[in-house]
């Protein structure tokens, strides 16, 4: 009797456990059933479901597989690049598939072939994996009330997370060819936890980065993209994934951006050539007005350098040079240079003394303008030289057995010349006569060099003929009859019959002048062959 009624209270006891257990981990019977809700809280259940472990599948050897995640992303908008801040900003709509057996309920409903979809609440009772942004700075979910995310679980269960995401991420910009350059951004995705055996990320095979048709940029055109694939190495002295050390997963994709250059032609390099061509204004101004050239220049310059320094605030401060520096420096040279010339031909108009020239060639213009003292010592020195040797050959003539008669007798025609005649003498005469003075002037010397040489004989007419190529070439002294001359005479005729003229401090201002008005011109048109030719072609 005791022992009947001990075995009905065990049977009672064990028949109540069996029924709490039924209670704790609800029956996924009659699944077509039960509303979504019902159907997925059945399946999360913890008794069957963990959401921090992975889903794990395994091999037929019964090794264990990793979980292969598929990525896409869609992106709707990137700002600009911020030269500055290095980044740039983008608006996208990441995607992640994989598969987790343990949400499958294809055997549990058969009838229901429609995915389950949830939002956050759905996203939060399921294990997910967690992929972060390598290169970001700052990242947030897209979403006013509710955060912009979608879940759908498949009857097989594999399971599409879509978050719409806004992702600020750092891009090391190029700018030696700025504002010219072409940048390639990269947007990083890494696995965050688990390592390359337990999670592989893969992109989707067709089409796994896509862009929304009306994408514009204001300033840069996207000219293609590529993705990749790759694993990423780190160790202990990487903490970007924790302090755990391994191989990690990797997905990347690059956009190839092009800057529009046309905002910039339009506001920085034309308004450059025009400054630098208002600069050599100046040239057709003659060289002693100083403060109309000195404002021009100095107006041109400060204009320039507030132009370039406005451009190159928004850029960071690099090491190296950029191309907008090198046509900056090459304007300020040719702006500067445009003053340097003024106080150059400033300087030589005020000389008082004129400049002997040999010949009408900038080689012989601006070697005598430099150095008329030096051609004045020069000529001294010739004539010191003349007067020496005509001193030796005097001395020895006294000393010798066969004195000579060393003064020249030279007779004049003397002429009559009435007042009448002085007043009707026409243009040509008057030439005719200056010519003769002229070159009685530089020939006096000559005379005396043969007669002398007609004396001394065979002896001495090789030094003196040395001597009369001396005197030849010295320098005529126009001093006495400058006015007459430039008056009467050209300066090519000048060099004609005596092979020197002079020109005066103006003439020679003026000269240089004209020939800036071509040379500047010529130089900055070299000058922007070369700099285009680099940007475009190299």
């Amino acid at each position: 009797m005791y022992l009947s009624l001990i075995i009905s209270i065990l049977f009672n006891c064990m028949r109540l456990a069996l029924g709490a257990i039924d209670d704790d981990c609800p029956s996924l019977a009659n699944g077509d059933n039960l509303s979504q809700t019902q159907l997925l809280d059945r399946l999360t259940h913890g008794c069957r479901y963990d959401r921090l472990e992975r889903p794990v599948t395994y091999t037929e050897d019964g090794a264990r597989l990793p979980v292969d995640v598929y990525m896409r992303a869609y992106i709707y908008f990137v700002q600009n690049l911020e030269a500055h801040d290095l980044q740039f900003k983008i608006f996208a709509l990441l995607q992640m598939r994989y598969l987790d057996p343990r949400l499958n309920f294809r055997h549990v409903a058969p009838k229901r072939l429609q995915p389950i979809l949830g939002e956050q609440q759905l996203r939060d009772n399921i294990w997910l994996p967690h992929i972060f942004l390598a290169n970001e700075r700052d990242s947030s979910i897209l979403g006013t009330k509710e955060k912009d995310i979608l879940t759908s679980i498949s009857p097989d269960g594999t399971v599409i997370v879509s978050s719409r995401i806004k992702a600020t991420l750092y891009c090391w910009l190029n700018l030696k060819k700025f504002p010219f350059d072409e940048q390639h951004c990269s947007t990083v995705l890494e696995s965050w936890m688990y390592n390359t055996s337990e999670l592989v990320l893969h992109w989707e095979q067709r089409r796994p980065i896509t862009y929304d048709p009306a994408l514009h940029l204001t300033e840069f055109l996207l000219q293609r993209s590529w993705s990749n694939e790759t694993v990423i190495n780190a160790d202990l002295s990487d903490l970007r994934h924790g302090a755990f050390a391994g191989n990690y997963s990797s997905l990347s994709f690059t956009v190839h951006l092009t800057r529009v250059v046309g905002f910039y032609l339009m506001d920085y390099f034309l308004p450059s050539m025009l400054i630098v061509a208002i600069s050599w204004v100046s040239f057709w101004l003659q060289a002693d007005q100083a403060p109309p050239r000195i404002t021009l220049g100095t107006s041109t310059m400060l204009t320039f350098i507030t132009l370039a320094s406005a451009q190159g605030k928004t850029l960071p401060k690099v090491s190296y040079i950029k191309v907008s520096e090198v046509w900056f420096l090459g304007c300020t040279i040719f702006i500067f240079g445009s003053m340097l010339e003024f106080a150059f031909v400033n300087t030589i108009w005020r000389r008082k003394r004129n400049v002997p020239v040999r010949k009408l060639n900038s080689r012989h213009i601006l070697k005598s303008t430099l150095s008329p003292h030096l051609l004045r010592r020069r000529s001294h020195a010739r004539s010191r030289s003349f007067s020496g040797i005509l001193r030796q050959m005097e001395n020895s003539s006294l000393g010798g057995n066969q004195p000579f008669n060393n003064y020249l007798t030279v007779n004049l025609p003397i002429t009559t010349i009435t007042e009448g005649q002085v007043m009707s003498q026409n243009s040509d005469r008057k030439r005719k006569g200056s010519l003769d003075m002229l070159s009685t002037g530089t020939t006096n010397r000559k005379l005396d060099v043969n007669f002398v040489e007609s004396a001394l004989g065979a002896a001495a007419s090789t030094a003196t003929a040395s001597v009369s190529n001396a005197v030849s070439m010295d320098l005529p002294d126009f001093s006495s009859n400058n006015n007459l001359l430039g008056e009467e005479f050209s300066h090519e005729e000048q060099i004609a019959s005596t092979g020197w003229t002079t020109l005066t401090p103006q003439e020679i201002a003026i000269w240089i002048d004209n020939r800036a008005r071509f040379m500047f011109p010529l130089a900055f048109l070299a000058f922007n062959v070369f700099f285009w030719s680099f940007v475009y072609c190299i």
